[in-house]
């Protein structure tokens, strides 16, 4: 269970690495990154969809 929090903490890493590339490609060029704008929202959403999924198992172990 230890590596599911490490790799939802990493999903929240990449995001902050990709809106930090859509910044930067928008600052050097003005062209507005929009792959990396949609993969930093696809990380936040997993992040917290994971976040979710997993303390709704943690809830279920306990119960048992």
């Amino acid at each position: 269970m230890k590596y599911s929090k490490i790799f939802l903490y990493a999903y929240l890493a990449f995001a902050i690495l990709f809106i930090y590339d859509a910044i930067s490609k928008y600052i050097a060029s003005g062209e507005i990154a929009y792959p990396s704008i949609f993969l930093a929202a696809t990380a936040i959403f997993m992040f917290f969809f994971r976040r979710k999924f997993r303390k709704k198992y943690e809830n279920r172990n306990k119960s048992e």
